[in-house]
């Protein structure tokens, strides 16, 4: 059997709709059905990557957010809660959650007074950079189905996609 004729379960669910409604058109299930499983597989061995070094998700994404800030790892609470697409609110609890942690710093900006500084502590920085190194490793390994030439066709046709549902620019969790 050639890898076009195994079925996945996105083929089921449009076979099922296709019997049942011959009358609609279901292709865009088979992409979107295909997009979610994957995100959601995706998730999962990311989550499970992540658990190995004691962090979750989202420590990962706002320790990361730091990092690729540069030195000296500093934004602002309103930088970092746009770039991780959270409130204020659900930024300030991660933040207190990490502080406890000892991954993370926060100080008011001694040059306005209004704003908080939050910047990865010596050992953030430190957990961080080991992290991200098994994170890309994993990263690859979850992608060894599909040759490099259509991981960089995919990656285009996603970006695509995600220009034309309004994402641009630096919004966005973490890769």
């Amino acid at each position: 059997m050639t890898e076009t004729d195994q079925q996945d379960g996105v083929d089921v669910i449009v076979q099922e709709w296709q019997a049942v409604r011959p009358d609609l058109d279901c292709s865009p299930m088979a992409v979107i059905g295909r997009l979610s499983r994957a995100s959601r597989l995706l998730e999962r061995a990311l989550k499970d990557e992540f658990a190995e070094h004691g962090l979750e998700s989202w420590e990962f994404d706002v320790l990361a957010t730091l990092l690729r800030a540069g030195p000296p790892h500093v934004l602002t609470a309103g930088e970092l809660s746009s770039a991780a697409m959270v409130s204020s609110a659900a930024l300030t609890n991660r933040v207190d959650r990490l502080v406890k942690r000892g991954l993370v710093d926060r100080e008011v900006d001694p040059a306005h007074r209004r704003r908080v500084l939050v910047s990865l502590s010596e050992e953030g920085l430190r957990l961080v950079n080991k992290v991200v190194e098994h994170h890309l490793a994993n990263e690859r390994r979850l992608l060894t189905g599909l040759p490099v030439a259509e991981c960089d066709q995919l990656a285009t046709l996603l970006r695509r996609l995600l220009i034309s549902l309004g994402d641009g620019g630096r919004q966005g969790a973490d890769v």
